[in-house]
C-alpha cells in the first residue's frame, strides 16, 4: 500500500461519525440536540452512558487504527513519521467528516486519544489519568480536555525531547484541540458549562 493511500484510508476511517450514526439508530440528529457536538460528551448527554462510551470507543479506535494497524501495511522507510501523518489524517477526518459533507465533526480529542495511544502509550495513560481527576473535581468534562492538551505535549516534550516530530505535532494537534474547545471556555468562564449528569435538553450550540 502507497503512503498516501494509507493517509486517505485514515482519513475515511476517522470520517465514520459514531455519534451520528448511534443518534440517528434512536431516532435522533444529535447535531440537533445537547451542544450539537457529534462526540462522546454529547452522546452521553443525550443519549445515555452506555450508548456515550461505545462512540467514545469507537472514536478512539479510529485514532488507534490509522496510527498502530495502518502503518504495518505499508511499505515506507520512515513508517514513524507516517504513523504521524495517519494519525493526524484521522483526527481530521473526525473533525471535517467527509460522511457529513465536511460538517458537524467532533472536537477532536478522543480520536486524538487514541492516536497517541497508539503511538506513545505511557503519557497518554497519564494524560488520561489527569482527565478522569480533573472531570472527577469539576464535572466538566471541557476542562478536562483542556488539560489533557496541555499536559499530554508537556508530558511528550519531557519524555522525548523538543526534537521528537511526535512531541512537536502533539503541541500542534494541543492548540488545535483548545481552540475548538473555545465556545467552552467563554462558557467555562461564565459559568454556564454544563456539568457532566446534565442531561437537559437545549438549542443546539457550539
Amino acid at each position: 500500500m502507497h503512503p498516501l493511500v494509507g493517509v486517505l484510508v485514515s482519513y475515511l476511517t476517522g470520517s465514520i461519525p459514531f455519534a451520528y450514526l448511534a443518534g440517528k439508530a434512536r431516532g435522533i440528529d444529535l447535531r440537533k440536540h445537547g451542544s450539537g457536538n457529534l462526540g462522546a460528551t454529547n452522546a452521553v448527554r443525550v443519549l445515555g452512558k452506555g450508548i456515550g462510551a461505545l462512540v467514545y470507543l469507537g472514536d478512539t479506535l479510529k485514532g488507534t487504527f490509522a496510527a498502530l494497524v495502518l502503518p504495518r501495511l505499508i511499505d515506507t522507510p520512515n513508517p514513524g513519521l507516517w504513523s504521524i501523518a495517519f494519525g493526524v489524517a484521522a483526527i481530521v477526518g473526525h473533525v471535517k467528516p467527509i460522511f457529513l459533507l465536511g460538517q458537524g465533526g467532533g472536537k477532536g480529542v478522543a480520536t486524538a486519544g487514541g492516536v497517541f495511544l497508539g503511538l506513545a502509550w505511557l503519557p497518554t495513560v497519564i494524560s488520561m489519568v489527569l482527565f478522569i481527576l480533573t472531570v472527577a473535581i469539576t464535572r466538566y468534562v471541557s476542562a478536562g480536555s483542556l488539560v489533557v492538551s496541555v499536559a499530554l505535549p508537556v508530558l511528550l516534550l519531557a519524555f522525548r525531547g523538543l526534537t521528537d516530530p511526535l512531541a512537536l505535532i502533539s503541541c500542534v494537534i494541543g492548540a488545535f484541540v483548545i481552540w475548538m474547545h473555545r465556545a467552552n471556555i467563554v462558557r467555562l468562564r461564565h459559568g454556564t458549562e454544563p456539568r457532566i449528569g446534565s442531561r437537559r435538553e437545549e438549542p443546539a450550540r457550539s
